[in-house]
């Protein structure tokens, strides 16, 4: 059983790193762009590898052990709901660096959709790959 379970961690924590990457460059190149500024944009991304590799491993895990089997269903609702609470994280880290709630809006919008592409992709590619899977 304990074996189960650290072999299921890997992978959650492998996936958890790998979308980081992604989700990184995504979060600094945009919050560049709508502030104007690559230290903010590089400041927004950096704390977000710390909040969101954690709201993303405790995701994944819930999700685990989630009961939806059919993989184009749960792909996509597991989309919605990790991009919720990735939207509200870049909110809130957003405003508070920049101290304007419009500028941590307009970056939450955008990397609503950004993300949703990118973090749908990902899932499907992890899908295909057995890595931490008995199967």
């Amino acid at each position: 059983m304990l074996n189960k379970v650290l072999k299921f961690s890997k992978r959650h924590l492998a996936k958890t790193i790998s979308w980081r990457i992604i989700g990184t460059f995504d979060t600094m190149i945009l919050s560049a762009i709508i502030t104007g500024s690559w230290q903010l944009g590089l400041t927004i991304g950096g704390l977000e590898v710390i909040t969101k590799m954690i709201l993303y491993y405790f995701h994944e895990r819930v999700w685990y052990n989630s009961s939806l089997i059919n993989p184009n269903h749960r792909h996509i609702i597991k989309t919605f709901t990790w991009r919720g609470l990735g939207t509200l994280d870049t909110v809130l880290i957003s405003f508070l660096l920049t101290g304007d709630a419009v500028l941590g809006l307009q970056i939450g919008v955008v990397e609503t959709v950004s993300k949703m592409v990118l973090y749908y992709v990902h899932e499907k590619l992890w899908y295909r790959i057995n890595f931490g899977l008995d199967r």
